[in-house]
């Protein structure tokens, strides 16, 4: 099979060369080779002779498609290859960055699998089945904190974005807890810190649950020290993940390229800075430029390309060079700023001088041996001596001539390349007169830093007549190579200017700046070269024989407008080495192969350009990276690559097991900033392009800081508007195009994130990023960089995200809830339930956005109240049509009204808001109906009540109401409804205790006081209205106690007219119940009636005086009924006055009777009757009367009237003597009046009033006179203070 025509195979090439033209990381001036494959699969089909069957269609575009498919795989994974080496260097040999170590730590990010987890573990605390102790503060705390946030579908979607850390967790639940902890009572010798402490320990102890961390693994990795100062092996691995690089592929591409040897690395770094002005040179010579948006940017574009060249040499030239021993300090050389990129002539160049190039030598002298001595005795003592000629002399240990072994080594410094070596052999003299020690022999050396360094056998030189003919010393001579030598051997040369000569001479190639390096010549014993010659400007090159110049058979010349020299070894491997090492010393962007190789590696005769070390180069080209390596990156556009290399990073490092939010780690920003300098991207270039992927991968739901969004579209913006972040002052067309696409992009993000508040940043996570994004909008809606937008303009934006927020809010807010279904099928109270669990949410979501969000629009807080106020009324439109389906009169929905108003009320801009006063104007028709019900009902409860009422006392309300129900409402001539049934507790409880009332005045005060309660309790936010309803009310009570007030003095009056007047009389237990109705009521007033200030207040004087005024009838009336019965006991008495007949037979009849029989004491059993009628009717009135004021007035009234009657009586029979009947009954009324009454607590001013001592004084005057005529008949009972007596 013939192969392909070499025509053929250009076009093939290219042909892919135009295919890759428009991929990125194309070359400026050419294109990665195609691969091998491709150009296979092309010659192939080229070739195919044989027609088969035509396939069909389909089978041709997959066919197609496939191929182009492999094919551009194949194309990606060499543009990341050639990247990998252009990042494998920046790791390398970095010389503009350096690692940050200033930046924020982030956080180890969690996982859907973390928090499943986490809320696993925090349910089992809450159950119960945890170890760890806690008080039910903290356990209510733990539970608000895995309902609300821990099981929230936001905080779900914020982890799989990526977004949320351990540390975000532990803040929120910190931010919880502070919050309750302050709203908590002070406890003496606990402080709240060591109450927060303590529970943060506890959270600590529940999140960490039952993980061993002695079992973590000792080895981090590669993600888990992202965030810390990586080293060079840690980068490149790094970057093989980012790009998809092989191990085998990294070894490849780092031994081809050297990149442990730094000198290749900085010569690399020097070709490719004049590659880079030599491109600018040629972009000036040829006016091809960027297209900038003023022509004038042109030529300040070259000045920016070379001054940003020479700062890089500059930072180059600033490495330090490591000298051969720390007292050698060389001069530190100075270039010229565009040195490099002008014309340099010899008064350009920086002249050194010969001390410039001293250097310093360590070197090792090991003496092994010593072979073939025989002129001395076996015992005798031998040693050597050696040293550098012109520096100090060592001596070796002593040995026996039969031995003479010793392996003694010498360490010497010196400053001659060629150093002078003397190796000495003595023994010791026996002779008296000796004064030195014989010399048996001696070995001079002459050592280099490529002499060899294992111990060599050397024939000694001995005195004459030796018998030691056959001397030699086995030694080692150990020269180092200081580190800034970068050569050093013996050349033929012949120059123009320096070595005119052509002869043999040690050359060292000496380093003595970064961009400075010399051709020495030295002269054995000198530190000085004898002549140098210094590299810059020169380029090296194998050359033909010259066949005129005697010795030396390998041939390589420097070359340099107006000079050239020749030079010449004796091997070729010496002579590559040499042209590789001025190769790198003189950063010229030619690589000298010899012809041999070049010919192998383009037998067509080519012009081949390589970089790549000979060493290397075989391997290379064996497993397809030669291509990769010895491209020449000045002719890559590096902005496209980077922009590649910039996308991969990022996505790694979203992927990464830290909670970045778009913020690269150190090492990937030292890789960035180092790649960007090196091979010149330019800073809006890069920033543009970063804005774009963090928009982009926002856009897809990651969480991005703002800040770093803030930072990127500033140092844009500062570039397009003219300030020079960076010191670039052009501004392309490209440039401007694209930021002004990208402000676009950024502010319609900014805008939907603002109007997804509660969800790109729920529970105001990560933290500040929400005020940092409006800070962000307001720097995107500036016109330039200098003029700052009004706030009205930034006001007005924001208002209008808002608006879409409440919109959007309340939808999801719904979707979760399900009202839509509930509100199309349910019924009227299923309606009422589920609007009202759906004001619990809004009032939660409002609640969240105050506490989490309200920091961010400090602002603008009316625009926040604004978004309240929106939400709210879409809320109002389903709560309308809820309320619009209750039936008429039902009054189930007044808890919705108590949940909302409470709400709302204590909100500063919500209070009497629109939305407020819309709930108002709702539920003021119904307030008012309901107590026009009440009033109505409560009153025919009064009548119809107290005409039933039996006046048992009852204890409490809730043992004789237990559910009892505002009034149903009565037969009326309107068909109300029945009033809601009141149960104990409710949103209306009884907060009363009383007792012995009676059923209808317990039924009225509790009802008059829920119904207040009630109206209380809805907390009427217009003032008017609620003092309205206040004073309503109040009257209202007034009017329901007076009436129950004037029915029950009634009721009293008619049943006191139905006791007895006799001594049988007990107070009834109904009258004594009326009696604590009417004190009830005049307790009740105080607290039903009484309203500050003009009409109420007399309203409410008024019911107290009725009440007051009917308390004083009622005991007036009840000491009349006592009164009475002590007048029928005297009327009894008055049947023994003196001159009666009836009292003439009864002493008749007595007298005659007592001679025979005892005759019982007339009077006594009268006067015990009245005295136990007044105890029991005391105990009576003490026991089941509540007030003891009223009882005390009552006492009072019935002693004094009791005691004016006996004082009447006795005035009437002033001229006559009592009976002694009457005179013994009185005595011990009186008395046991006056001491049950003293116990009873009257008063002293009233016991011993003056009627009672005009009672006493007549009681013991009649007493004495009985004495004189009848001393035995008062048998003991006497007005004299005794207790004696008792009955």
């Amino acid at each position: 099979m013939l192969d392909p025509s070499s025509s053929e195979e250009e076009s093939d090439e290219l042909q892919e060369e135009e295919r890759r033209r428009d991929g990125p990381g194309a070359p400026a001036g050419g294109s990665l080779p195609p691969p091998r494959e491709a150009r296979g699969r092309e010659g192939g089909a080229g070739r195919a002779a044989t027609p088969g069957p035509s396939p069909s269609p389909s089978v041709l575009s997959e066919g197609r498609e496939e191929q182009e498919r492999l094919q551009r795989e194949e194309r990606e994974k060499r543009l990341r290859l050639q990247l990998y080496v252009f990042i494998a260097r920046c790791i390398a040999h970095p010389f503009n960055a350096k690692q940050p170590t200033d930046m924020a730590r982030r956080q180890q990010k969690l996982n859907k699998q973390q928090l499943q987890t986490l809320k696993e573990r925090f349910q089992a605390f809450l159950n119960g089945e945890t170890q760890i102790v806690a008080d039910e503060a903290f356990c209510n705390a733990v539970r608000s904190y895995y309902e609300v946030f821990l099981k929230s579908d936001r905080v779900a979607r914020m982890v799989h974005s990526g977004g949320c850390s351990a540390n975000d967790f532990r803040d929120v639940f910190k931010k919880n807890i502070e919050k309750r902890v302050r709203s908590l009572p002070e406890i003496d010798g606990l402080s709240k810190e060591t109450v927060l402490s303590s529970w943060l320990a506890k959270y600590d102890a529940i999140y960490r649950g039952e993980e061993d961390f002695c079992k973590q693994p000792n080895r981090m990795a590669l993600s888990a020290v992202s965030e810390l100062i990586l080293s060079k092996e840690q980068l490149y691995e790094m970057f093989q993940q980012i790009l998809g690089i092989k191990k085998l592929e990294h070894q490849l591409i780092y031994n081809a390229c050297q990149l442990d040897n730094a000198d290749e690395q900085a010569a690399q770094i020097r070709r490719e800075l004049d590659g880079r002005l030599q491109l600018a040179e040629q972009m000036a010579r040829e006016r091809k430029f960027p297209k900038f948006i003023t022509r004038e940017m042109e030529n300040m574009y070259i000045e920016e390309l070379r001054s940003s060249v020479n700062l890089l040499m500059a930072n180059l030239e600033s490495l330090p060079v490591s000298k051969g021993g720390p007292e050698f300090k060389l001069q530190k050389l100075k270039r010229s700023q565009n040195s490099a990129f002008l014309d340099i002539g010899d008064e350009n160049e920086v002249q050194l001088s010969k001390s410039d190039v001293v250097l310093s030598f360590t070197l090792e002298i090991v003496i092994m041996e010593v072979q073939g001595l025989k002129s001395v005795a076996p015992n005798r003592i031998v040693y050597c001596t050696m040293e550098v000629e012109g520096g100090e002399k060592l001596q070796t240990d002593q040995a026996e001539a039969s031995r003479p072994q010793w392996g003694t080594q010498g360490d010497f410094t010196t400053t001659h390349p060629r150093p002078v070596v003397k190796v000495k052999l003595f023994t010791e003299s026996t002779g008296v007169l000796a004064l030195e020690d014989k010399e048996l022999g001696r070995v001079v050396l002459y050592p280099t830093s490529n002499s060899s360094k294992s111990p060599d056998l050397h024939k000694m030189i001995v005195p004459k007549n030796s018998q030691d003919s056959d001397l030699k010393i086995k030694l080692a001579v150990r020269m180092d190579k200081p580190p800034h030598m970068k050569h050093c051997g013996y050349l033929y040369a012949l120059g123009q200017k320096v070595w005119k000569r052509w002869k043999k001479r040690y050359f060292v190639l000496v380093q003595v700046s970064q961009y400075t390096f010399a051709m020495c010549s030295y002269r054995e014993k000198k530190s000085e070269p004898q002549e140098l010659m210094q590299l810059e400007g020169y380029t090296v090159d194998y050359t033909a024989p010259h066949t005129g110049l005697q010795g030396g058979r390998m041939f390589f010349n420097a070359v340099k407008e107006g000079d050239t020299v020749i030079f010449a070894s004796d091997d070729e491997q010496d002579r590559i080495l040499w042209v590789q090492a001025m190769y790198r010393a003189t950063g010229q962007s030619y690589k000298p192969i010899p012809a041999s190789q070049a010919q192998k590696m383009n037998p067509k005769g080519g012009n081949v350009n390589t970089d790549v070390s000979p060493l290397y180069t075989d391997r290379g080209q064996k497993h397809g990276m030669e291509e990769f390596i010895s491209a020449n990156p000045c002719t890559f556009d590096h902005a496209s690559l980077f922009r590649l290399l910039q996308r991969q990073t990022l996505d790694h490092r979203l992927n990464d097991s830290y909670s970045c939010l778009g913020w690269f780690s150190p090492g990937q920003v030292f890789v960035l900033d180092e790649y960007c300098a090196r091979y010149g991207v330019r800073g809006c270039h890069r920033h543009l392009c970063y804005l774009n992927e963090l928009i982009e991968h926002s856009e897809n739901g990651s969480v991005i800081d703002p800040t770093l969004l803030h930072y990127s579209f500033a140092f844009c913006a500062s570039h397009v508007h003219g300030n020079r972040p960076d010191g670039i002052g052009t501004v392309s067309v490209d440039e401007k195009e694209r930021f002004e696409e990208i402000k676009d992009r950024l502010s319609s993000l900014l805008e939907n994130q603002i109007s997804h508040f509660r969800y790109c940043f729920p529970f105001g996570r990560p933290e500040g990023a929400l005020k940092a994004t409006l800070s962000l909008l307001e720097r995107v809606l500036m016109k330039d960089i200098a003029t700052p937008i009004p706030a009205e303009e930034v006001k007005k934006v924001v208002r209008k995200c808002l608006e879409k927020a409440a919109l959007i809010n309340y939808t999801r807010l719904t979707e979760y809830a399900k009202i839509e279904e509930a509100m199309n099928q349910a019924t009227p109270a299923r309606k009422l339930e589920e609007v009202l669990h759906l004001a619990e949410l809004c009032i939660e979501v409002l609640q969240q956005n105050e506490e989490h969000h309200s920091e961010a629009f400090a602002w603008w807080p009316e625009l926040l109240a604004e978004h309240a106020e929106k939400f709210l009324s879409l809320y109002s439109v389903d709560m309308d049509s809820a309320l619009e389906a209750q039936p008429q009169d039902s009054w189930d929905s007044f808890p919705l009204f108590q949940l909302l108003n409470n709400s709302l009320r204590n909100d500063t801009f919500l209070c009497n808001g629109k939305f407020h006063k819309h709930l108002q104007e709702i539920f003021v028709p119904m307030v008012i109906r309901y107590i026009d019900l009440m009033e109505s009902s409560i009153a025919q409860s009064i009548h119809r009540g107290l005409e039933q009422e039996s006046w048992q006392p009852v204890k409490s309300i809730s043992n004789s109401l237990p559910n009892v129900a505002l009034p149903k409402v009565p037969s009326l001539p309107l068909n109300l409804p029945q009033m809601p049934s009141f149960t104990t507790p409710t949103w209306m409880t009884s907060m009363y205790d009383s007792t012995n009332g009676s059923a209808t005045s317990e039924d009225l005060f509790w009802k008059l006081d829920a119904l207040q309660m009630f109206v209380f309790d809805l907390h009427w936010p217009e003032p008017e209205f609620a003092h309205h309803l206040e004073q309503r009310l109040k009257l209202m009570a007034t009017d329901m106690i007076e009436a129950c007030v004037k029915r029950t003095r009634i009721a009293f009056e008619l049943k006191l007219q139905k006791t007895n007047k006799s001594t049988d009389l007990r107070i009834p237990s109904s009258l004594c119940t009326m009696f604590n109705v009417l004190v009830d009521a005049k307790k009740q007033t105080a607290k039903l009636c009484i309203l500050d200030g003009g009409q109420e207040q007399q309203y409410h004087s008024k019911i107290d005086d009725l009440v007051e005024e009917t308390v004083k009838e009622i005991i007036s009336l009840l000491v009349s009924k006592v009164v009475s019965v002590l007048e029928g006991v005297l009327s009894k008495l008055s049947r023994y006055d003196e001159g009666t007949f009836f009292s003439s037979l009864v002493s008749f009849t007595v007298k005659a009777a007592a001679k025979y029989v005892d005759v019982p004491k007339p009077g006594m059993d009268l006067a015990d009757t009245y005295i136990m009628f007044v105890r029991q009717n005391q105990d009576i009135l003490r026991e089941k009367v509540n007030e003891e004021m009223y009882i005390e007035k009552l006492f009072d009234q019935w002693y004094s009237n009791s005691m004016k009657v006996i004082c009447m009586w006795l005035a009437d029979r002033l001229d006559l003597q009592l009976h002694i009947y009457q005179l013994k009954t009185l005595i011990k009324i009186v008395k046991k009046t006056y001491r049950d009454f003293r116990l009873q607590g009257v008063m002293e001013g009233t016991l011993n009033s003056k009627t009672y001592d005009t009672v006493h004084s007549r009681l013991t005057m009649e007493e004495a006179t009985v004495s004189v005529t009848d001393a035995g008949g008062l048998q003991g009972i006497t007005m004299k203070d005794s207790d004696e007596e008792e009955g």
